[in-house]
């Protein structure tokens, strides 16, 4: 495998590893209760003490191609200030991909630590 193939594929795997996570990130989020986009946005980055700033260029593609998995499911409603908007739930589909992330994330952030870890 060429240098440059190799560098490619690194590249696709850790945009699948970013993308999986914040897919993970809204799910998690949305599995109190249906949210719109801009809440979705705002939970996560309260949540993670204003570390995690999801632009809506990453937000709004995310949203469609889990819609598109079935995981999510939308609805037209009404925003806190009475602005039309559309609401993501979660599917049981996605409850089961969430749990199933859920694990992954858990083995993959352990072995982080473990190498993380002073000698």
């Amino acid at each position: 495998m060429s240098n440059e193939t190799k560098q490619s594929k690194n590249d696709n795997d850790r945009g699948d590893l970013l993308r999986g996570a914040l897919e993970m990130l809204i799910l998690r989020t949305i599995e109190g209760g249906p949210k719109h986009g801009y809440a979705i946005t705002e939970s996560i980055l309260n949540a993670s003490d204003e570390v995690l700033d999801i632009d809506e260029g990453s937000m709004y593609p995310a949203l469609y191609r889990m819609q598109k998995r079935g995981w999510i499911e939308a609805e037209w409603g009404r925003s806190d200030n009475n602005r039309r908007a559309k609401f993501y739930s979660l599917t049981d589909e996605g409850r089961t991909h969430l749990e199933k992330a859920s694990a992954r994330w858990g083995r993959f952030s352990r072995a982080v630590e473990s190498v993380m870890e002073p000698v």
